[in-house]
């Protein structure tokens, strides 16, 4: 079985609102059902499971009783990383998982043809993550805010969601990271988790320019 874990605990500070951003509405819909849309359509995706924040674990049950491929609502963690663990342990113990894709709710704008360019990679290569080029020139700075170093464009890429591997490769590298830092672990993705904890390489699969992060009230505008 292929499982997409949709990350949908964040509580979403800066976009002002009261509301976590997850289950706030964009073109009609909660942001994070419209992924759960293009994970129910999807033929690479056999389930999902969804992990929240623990008070709104009832509510989050209750919205996604029409998803057939919803398998469990679960409770996350204090950071993203913290998530992601409770998600893929919960997949090893009540689920069968070959492939494993982690990603963001608030990345709404997936399509089913990156899922699928992301599984074929990670039958290929064990570790892919969705990413674009960058479109700026992007300037590293020292610590007095003045250009260090310009490197080159080509080289640049965009991390994106979802984030897909074996799920053998992620736990093992996951568990890892736990057991090293404990609640201390400084990433920001999963890819990075892997790198760090395995040593493995991650595939760059092209991901979308669309694939924005709903951020700020800004992002909720346009798509």
């Amino acid at each position: 079985m292929n499982i997409a874990i949709l990350l949908a605990a964040g509580s979403g500070k800066r976009m002002k609102s009261d509301i976590p951003k997850q289950f706030l509405e964009i073109e009609g819909k909660m942001i994070f059902k419209h992924s759960l849309d293009v994970f129910e359509r999807s033929a690479v995706i056999d389930g999902v499971v969804v992990v929240t924040d623990k008070d709104h674990v009832p509510f989050v049950e209750d919205e996604t009783k029409e998803y057939a491929k919803v398998k469990a609502v679960i409770e996350g963690g204090a950071e993203r990383y913290l998530s992601v663990i409770r998600g893929l342990l919960y997949i090893e113990e009540n689920l069968t998982c070959d492939i494993v894709m982690i990603h963001d709710a608030a990345r709404p704008y997936i399509d089913e043809e990156m899922l699928a360019r992301l599984k074929e990679d990670t039958e290929k290569y064990g570790a892919c993550i969705a990413a674009v080029p960058v479109k700026d020139t992007i300037k590293i700075a020292d610590n007095d805010g003045f250009i260090k170093e310009t490197p080159a464009r080509e080289t640049l890429y965009a991390a994106q969601t979802p984030q897909s591997f074996k799920f053998s490769l992620v736990l093992d590298a996951y568990k890892k990271l736990v057991e090293k830092y404990l609640n201390e672990a400084k990433v920001t993705d999963d890819a990075q988790v892997v790198e760090m904890m395995t040593g493995s390489k991650v595939k760059l699969t092209l991901g979308s320019y669309s694939n924005n992060k709903i951020t700020v009230p800004e992002d909720l505008k346009s798509k």
